[in-house]
């Protein structure tokens, strides 16, 4: 996103926009929903509408812009709301307990408080003036670039201007909101694609495909409007959406799924999905999640800057790698937990196994090209080229995938090498192998304290799949994680809690764990109607989010698979 240089002569002020938010969160159903959206977008300026639909798809920030955090997190916006309104922490904890939503709690305790500041049209006055989506853009800028000595107090003091401008409770709500990294109004992006779509006479596959590619729904909204979306493409420091593989139960199920025809095979890597963007020197990572993570894998940026050249975007994986066997993930999520490298982190290797960019885009040519222009790049040491294999029978797939194994990495990827690479995209032209029975990418719903040793902290983690907008719990685990984990994921479940019944607490859905598991069985016990046999965590995936969980739709095709089986 381009930074916001002027302002439209109506510009479109943040009241509006929350009423829209109102509006959409009043209602359940989705077509209301995406009437109310589309109508609001078609009526906004370029830049207006770039924001807008930033904002509702619960970002602040387009993927892989250049000042991606805002650094703030609740307790600084509980103490800005504290110091500027003049309100007791005690009273603002009655209403916080009371939705577990800081910015319902607050807007409510607003609401009941100031009675007298009221404009002709009965609009509570907070502030003394108007605050414009593009004020509240460039507030955000100055939260993300505070740091260093006194950066807190600057940022409060951002916050505190910033509700200078309000002129309601319901603003104030969802400046919140957006400040925390949730809209929470039943208003996913998939939705916001619908609303782009109606409101400038595009289909929804036409809106779909441009924002796969691009991964900026602002971009998107803006060529949609001016009917450019045929010029959306794969750009440079701007990361796209990472083609994805479906799971196959054994060789022989992968071999119907791929096709029956000779395929190419790698290793299946546990370790940080990434795209490394390269030109002239300069070089950024990206993660599943299509965040910078540059700053963490220095020795990524140092091995590039020596053995890179042209115009690159490569996708691999990040693992922790010495004398010729991968190491533990968690040694690798360690590192996205801490502020600096340290010499202690595990060395790592890039095994890039894909090229999307080599002086042009490449996403469109067979995979079998992509690899040969790989390959032309001769890397061999930090960053290093995927081993692949032809593979034309299960036998051989059996064969492979127990080599992979064997050598210490997680199963098997076998790939159509007539595939082009489809940004966001899970298909048949993809399909892993990890085990005789997969894992699961889960969300944490809600957690409880443990019992003997664990008393005091919270250990007991019950987890949900997707289902369409909905999430379903399958399951509940305490075993995986080691002691240090459990006290950071229990500071985490405190900071994220939604309501506090004392033992046991609900969650904003944000955490993934990857769970193992020994079956799938049906039960009444859980709102998907199956749960998980022995449930163990494997690992924290903080590389992930809740559009990457899986889906109950997989939940059932394990289960089927498993009932053939026995």
């Amino acid at each position: 996103m381009s930074e916001v240089d002027d302002k439209s002569s109506s510009p479109a002020y943040f009241l509006q926009f929350a009423e829209i938010c109102r509006q959409v969160e009043s209602t359940r159903s989705k077509l209301v929903k995406i009437n109310i959206v589309s109508q609001y977008f078609a009526s906004l300026s370029d830049e207006d509408l770039r924001l807008a639909s930033t904002f509702l798809s619960s970002k602040v920030f387009p993927p892989g812009f250049a000042t991606p955090e805002i650094n703030v997190g609740y307790s600084l916006i509980w103490r800005a709301v504290s110091t500027f309104h003049n309100v007791k922490d005690s009273e603002l904890s009655e209403y916080y307990f009371k939705y577990g939503d800081l910015g319902s709690a607050i807007e409510d305790w607003l609401r009941s408080n100031i009675v007298n500041k009221r404009d002709r049209s009965g609009t509570l006055l907070l502030g003394q003036t108007d605050l414009s989506l593009s004020d509240f853009y460039f507030a955000l800028l100055d939260l993300s670039k505070a740091s260093g000595k006194g950066s807190t107090s600057r940022r409060q003091g951002i916050l505190e201007r910033i509700f200078t401008l309000t002129r309601d409770p319901i603003e104030v709500k969802f400046i919140v909101r957006l400040l925390g990294g949730e809209m929470r109004i039943g208003l996913v992006e998939g939705l916001v694609e619908e609303s782009i779509a109606k409101a400038f006479g595009k289909t929804l596959e036409e809106v779909r495909s441009a924002n796969l590619v691009t991964g900026d729904i602002g971009e998107v909204a803006l060529l949609a409007k001016h009917d450019r979306l045929n010029e959306a493409k794969l750009s440079l420091f701007r990361p796209t959406n990472f083609m994805l593989a479906e799971s196959a139960i054994d060789s022989e199920e992968l071999y119907k799924k791929i096709g029956e025809i000779p395929s190419l095979s790698e290793y299946k890597y546990d370790g940080i999905r990434a795209q490394i963007h390269f030109s002239g020197g300069a070089v950024k990572i990206y993660s599943r999640n299509l965040e910078e993570v540059t700053r963490y894998f220095p020795e990524i940026v140092k091995a590039a800057s020596i053995e890179l050249s042209g115009i690159l975007i490569l996708d691999g994986e990040i693992v922790p790698f010495q004398d010729g066997r991968p190491l533990s993930f968690q040694s690798l999520q360690r590192r996205l937990r801490k502020l600096v490298p340290s010499p202690s982190d595990a060395p790592i290797k890039f095994f890039a196994f894909d090229i999307l960019y080599k002086d042009s885009p490449l996403i469109q040519d067979p995979l079998s090209k992509r690899a040969e222009i790989l390959s032309s790049l001769g890397l061999n040491g930090v960053l290093v080229v995927s081993e692949k294999k032809t593979v034309s029978s299960p036998a051989e797939i059996k064969a492979m995938f127990d080599e992979s194994k064997s050598l210490g990495f997680e199963g098997l990827v076998v790939k159509n090498p007539e595939s082009p690479y489809k940004p966001g995209k899970r298909g048949k032209s993809w399909i892993k192998l990890k085990s005789e029975l997969d894992t699961l990418d889960v969300v944490i719903v809600a957690a409880e304290y443990g019992h003997g040793k664990r008393a005091g902290v919270i250990s007991d983690y019950t987890f949900a799949v997707r289902d369409h907008d909905d999430l379903k719990v399958v399951g509940k685990a305490y075993s995986g994680l080691t002691d240090a984990e459990i006290l950071e994921m229990t500071d985490l479940l405190k900071m994220i809690t939604l309501e506090d019944f004392g033992y046991r607490r609900t969650v904003r859905p944000q955490v993934i764990l990857e769970v193992a598991f020994d079956a799938i069985q049906k039960s009444d016990l859980h709102d998907s109607g199956f749960a998980l046999r022995f449930p163990r965590i494997k690992q924290i995936r903080a590389d992930k989010s809740l559009k990457d969980i899986d889906t109950l739709e997989k939940v059932l095709e394990i289960y089927e698979t498993q009932k053939a089986k026995l």
